[in-house]
């Protein structure tokens, strides 16, 4: 074995440029890796360098719990051929994409394995007859009212349905389900940077969206919608809370994003109804409230859409932005707990789950393979299938 700093035994076979791009692909600095193992930062800088190589164990803290990358990983003889963030979501500046988190960059590429799943398991074609992405033309320049009529009537839901619903996680439910019907997979997971609301990676086959199941039902759902206007347009997206970031960007990324904007706002509280539920002063604190529960989504949401139609100015809509932020924050959190397979299921989804087990019970995959797919262990696996048999 190759001799590592102050006489520990390192690996051989690592190769330093791979321990470059992992941590670096994974969001941490030298500075963030040494922490972690407790070790000196020129530990790390020689390991990157190749003057010497990590132990065994530590080589296994690097690929499991720190990169969350596959150990063998570390042998091959150069990086990868990976796409990386900043070219997969081209509609964030370069600030926005230094900013993510470990955490949120691992989902992301949870995300991008899923997509291959998805091919694997269906020999490349996608298992809806109605696939919204192929079946509605989209333009960035078109009118977002003509496309939001379009789009509701292939999801078959009217504004009168929306209206019904009793709960905003009814309302997601749904949505999801029926965007789902029409060949968008809608996947959901636990993302720790709560500024980031979801992102989508489109494909001409197998689109998938990925919503943060930490943040609230009604911010999922103006998400899902913000997202399934990138997939339309054929264009990967993240949405964050605060959008401020979209000043920062220029030509088709700024329309992009202020089309994706203006889309889901749009879709979720239409223009005419809209009008015919509001009167023509500055809305207070129980009428924005109300038509927050109206049409199932958030008191922002509901802002914007008094600010579009200049009803409000930006000092007051900046207001009372904040003054939901600051009550959100001061909320405490309900914690964790419940079922662990009843939550898996839920990110996971009806769709893909009745799919990767009918693959299986027709021999067409194996229990480890259906196991790598669901990211549960084998021998657990009959706790996720007494969910979905319970769910129909």
């Amino acid at each position: 074995m190759q001799k590592g700093v102050k006489g520990v035994k390192g690996v051989k076979g690592v190769t330093p440029d791979v321990l470059k791009w992992a941590r670096e692909t994974a969001g941490y600095s030298q500075k963030d890796v040494a922490d972690i193992l407790n070790k000196p930062i020129d530990l790390v800088i020689s390991w990157e360098k190749g003057l010497s190589s990590p132990s065994y164990s530590q080589l296994e803290n690097l690929a499991y719990k720190i990169y969350k990358r596959p150990l063998a990983l570390f042998f091959f003889p150069e990086p990868p051929d990976e796409p990386e963030i900043k070219q997969s979501f081209r509609t964030l500046p370069l600030f926005e994409i230094e900013n993510l988190t470990p955490d949120t960059r691992f989902i992301i590429r949870k995300a991008k394995v899923m997509q291959i799943s998805l091919s694997e398991l269906t020999d490349g074609i996608n298992p809806s007859e109605e696939k919204i992405f192929k079946d509605i033309s989209v333009d960035k320049h078109m009118k977002i009212s003509d496309l939001v009529k379009i789009v509701r009537r292939y999801l078959g839901i009217s504004i009168d349905d929306q209206i019904k619903w009793k709960k905003n996680e009814d309302a997601l439910k749904i949505w999801r389900e029926a965007i789902q019907d029409k060949g968008v997979f809608v996947f959901k997971n636990s993302i720790k940077q709560k500024e980031v609301s979801g992102f989508c990676l489109s494909d001409k086959i197998f689109p998938i969206i990925y919503l943060n199941n930490s943040v609230s039902a009604n911010r999922q759902i103006f998400t899902l919608f913000h997202e399934l206007a990138h997939v339309l347009l054929n264009a990967n997206g993240l949405t964050k809370q605060d959008d401020g970031y979209i000043d920062f960007l220029e030509g088709e990324s700024k329309e992009i994003e202020i089309f994706s904007n203006r889309f889901a706002g749009e879709f979720l509280v239409p223009n005419d109804d809209f009008e015919q539920n509001i009167d023509n002063n500055i809305p207070d604190d129980q009428s924005i409230l109300d038509l927050s529960n109206r049409y199932k989504v958030s008191c922002e949401v509901i802002l914007r859409r008094f600010l579009d139609k200049g009803l409000i100015n930006h000092k007051y809509y900046s207001l009372k932005v904040g003054q939901y932020s600051n009550e959100r924050e001061g909320k405490k959190s309900k914690g964790g707990g419940g079922d662990y397979y009843a939550t898996q299921a839920v990110y996971l989804g009806t769709h893909f789950l009745n799919l990767v087990f009918s693959k299986y019970y027709q021999g067409r995959v194996t229990k480890e393979q259906l196991s790598d797919c669901l990211n549960i262990k084998a021998i657990n696996l009959d706790k996720i299938e007494s969910v979905v048999f319970s769910r129909g």
